[in-house]
């Protein structure tokens, strides 16, 4: 037996000793993903006996080094361990911003003060963060921003909004992309770290047109940041005035997140799963199906490539603007199969037999897939011109 046969036998008794039979039934509604967090709470003692089985294993973030409160599992054997929670059908032990955008960024570019600190609180679920990013007019030209922190020495005064801050009514902390020269477009911007607490910070909810509300407005009024937590530890990422490079970089991470890349939910097998809910299906349907699930299992074997071609530094910068949008596409196709398949019944919007509408307002969520995270035409420009090499207009 190989290493690696070896570990995913000893993966495949751990999860069966370890995840309990509610964590492997599909999740229902909000409740049934644990963020973490201060203000966190567990619906079940299923969910807490998990998500701390999977912390103290350092499942929550498997990949990371042991240090930083991860696993330290190699690039093969976390896919292994994803090949098998998906093969048991096992939900994510800890959902967070913090492990698919900052934790990224901090491996990459914070200090080792930094990395200690934050990355193992968002390792052991402690700290539940927001993302400010987007501002009115100036969403996909994220550059523009005008959100300004006034340097006072050892601190700067935050004045400014954001928009589309998801969770930001539920988040700790938030990693804010902040103005602090205003004669540098590009070089002025600095990646910040503060406190949602912090005087003068204040959240609005959006309603969506789905009924729910993920999405806030936040403002900063005269917000006191320090430059600094402790020896070691800035509050900022990367240097000052060059945040605009932390940006980046987490973006691509954030559009391999909304991707779906490694989500076993939008899978292939989409086909047989209506079929044992609903029965027979159309002919027309069911081959629009197999062409979903054709699709689907092309999507992953391509996230497959591209990972292996990050692992020996071959990876094309612009590869995530690909996964971000083929990725929401076929999401936006799975729930337009679904809500084809449920007929009538999928626009209802109250029941409890449909969980309060929980189809139509899925597919009307999806929707905004093709805009959050950078808009589809926007991905198709960078494709067209970064791979393939297309002139502009």
């Amino acid at each position: 037996m190989s290493d690696l046969e070896a570990f995913r036998q000893e993966t495949r008794e751990w999860l069966e000793a370890n995840c309990p039979p509610e964590m492997r039934e599909p999740v229902r509604d909000d409740g049934d993903v644990y963020w973490g967090g201060r203000k966190a709470t567990f619906k079940s003692d299923a969910q807490k006996a998990w998500f701390e089985a999977c912390r103290d294993k350092g499942y929550t973030v498997p990949a990371w080094p042991k240090e930083y409160g991860g696993a330290g599992l190699t690039p093969p054997q976390a896919k292994v361990l994803r090949e098998e929670m998906a093969r048991i059908n096992a939900r994510p032990p800890l959902s967070s911003f913090g492990i698919w955008m900052l934790g990224p960024a901090l491996l990459h570019f914070g200090t080792e003060e930094q990395k200690l600190r934050f990355l193992n609180e968002i390792a052991r679920g402690e700290i539940r963060w927001c993302q400010g990013y987007s501002e009115p007019g100036s969403g996909s030209d994220l550059v523009s921003l005008q959100t300004y922190g006034e340097d006072k020495g050892d601190h700067w005064i935050v004045n400014g909004q954001k928009i589309w801050t998801s969770y930001a009514d539920k988040a700790d902390w938030i990693f804010c992309l902040v103005r602090t020269d205003k004669e540098n477009k590009y070089q002025g911007i600095t990646f910040m770290l503060y406190d949602m607490e912090t005087a003068g910070v204040s959240t609005k909810p959006i309603l969506l047109i789905s009924g729910n509300s993920p999405f806030c407005e936040t403002f900063f009024d005269d917000v006191k940041v320090p430059k600094s937590y402790g020896e070691g530890i800035p509050a900022y990422v990367g240097e000052i005035n060059r945040g605009w490079d932390v940006a980046k970089y987490l973006l691509g991470h954030e559009r391999e997140m909304i991707s779906g890349a490694d989500s076993s939910e939008r899978g292939a097998g989409i086909g047989a799963a209506l079929t044992r809910q609903l029965g027979t299906l159309d002919p027309i349907l069911r081959a629009e199906i197999a062409q979903f699930d054709v699709d689907t299992l092309a999507f992953a074997a391509m996230g497959e490539k591209f990972l292996d071609e990050i692992k020996i530094g071959k990876a094309h910068p612009a590869q995530p603007n690909m996964m971000k949008y083929a990725g929401t596409e076929l999401n936006k196709r799975r729930h337009e199969l679904m809500m084809s398949a449920g007929g009538s019944q999928s626009l209802e919007w109250d029941s409890d037999e449909t969980s309060g509408g929980k189809p139509a307002r899925n597919w009307l969520r999806t929707k905004a897939n093709s805009i959050e995270g950078g808009t589809s035409e926007v991905m198709l420009n960078v494709i067209s011109k970064r791979i393939l090499d297309l002139p502009g207009a």
